[in-house]
């Protein structure tokens, strides 16, 4: 995988490399199948949500990954997350320069002008990332659906036909899935490591750009208050 040095990184965002880009545009999971409809699926994205809201301040130390079309980069990252529904990050080169910071609160993702916006997932997804469970306002809850893999599906759709599914197990969030017309154009999967509500690792990943971001959580701590001020990063 090419390195990438700091000057660099803009323009990867926002070229798309044709050749080759397919390894990642090709790594799509088996689509699983419906078995059953949930009878109650109001009832279930209410277990989801009280399962998966945030509790207490905590700061999380990760390790990322991003893939670009075939070009790579990697480094370092903070996330601070407190409830009800606000998170901060922040990514840094292993040099310690920073590529990007942004805020998430509630549905309003936060990004300082001129910084890349095509880095992070969207809103929906973003949260996925931190297995936080939360529908933009607006979404409609179409139904539910038992598949064949054991997990539990909840559908939503947006004001534009767009749709976000939500896979869970026992109440807790496996994947996200974006659907255009039909067919899945983004996704965030999450991998538990039993001990935290906060994934062990994220992926996700962008099939129309051809682009991967994977987070690997290496230390997690719960923390006192933040300041306001870090939740709009772009504040002087």
């Amino acid at each position: 995988m090419a390195t990438l040095q700091l000057e660099q990184i803009p323009s990867l965002f926002r070229a798309i490399i044709v050749a080759g880009v397919v390894v990642v545009g090709a790594c799509v999971p088996r689509q699983a199948t419906v078995v059953a409809p949930v009878p109650d699926a109001v009832g279930a994205a209410s277990v989801l949500q009280d399962q998966t809201e945030l509790t207490n301040p905590i700061r999380i130390l990760f390790a990322w990954e991003l893939n670009d079309a075939g070009a790579g980069v990697k480094g370092r990252g903070v996330a601070r997350v407190a409830p009800p529904y606000r998170a901060r990050l922040d990514l840094f080169l292993d040099n310690g320069e920073l590529v990007i910071k942004a805020a998430l609160v509630d549905g309003d993702l936060r990004i300082p002008a001129g910084a890349p916006d095509d880095i992070l997932p969207p809103p929906d997804l973003m949260w996925g990332t931190l297995g936080v469970f939360r529908p933009e306002l607006g979404t409609e809850l179409l139904g539910g659906d038992r598949l064949d893999n054991g997990l539990v599906r909840l559908r939503y759709r947006y004001l534009d036909e767009t749709e976000l599914h939500y896979s869970m197990e026992d109440g807790v969030l496996r994947k996200l899935e974006m659907l255009s017309d039909g067919d899945v154009v983004q996704w965030v999967e999450v991998d538990r490591d039993g001990g935290s509500q906060y994934p062990a690792q994220a992926t996700y990943r962008n099939l129309t750009d051809f682009r991967e971001l994977k987070i690997t959580r290496q230390q997690l701590d719960e923390v006192d208050a933040y300041p306001l001020d870090i939740w709009d990063p772009r504040a002087r």
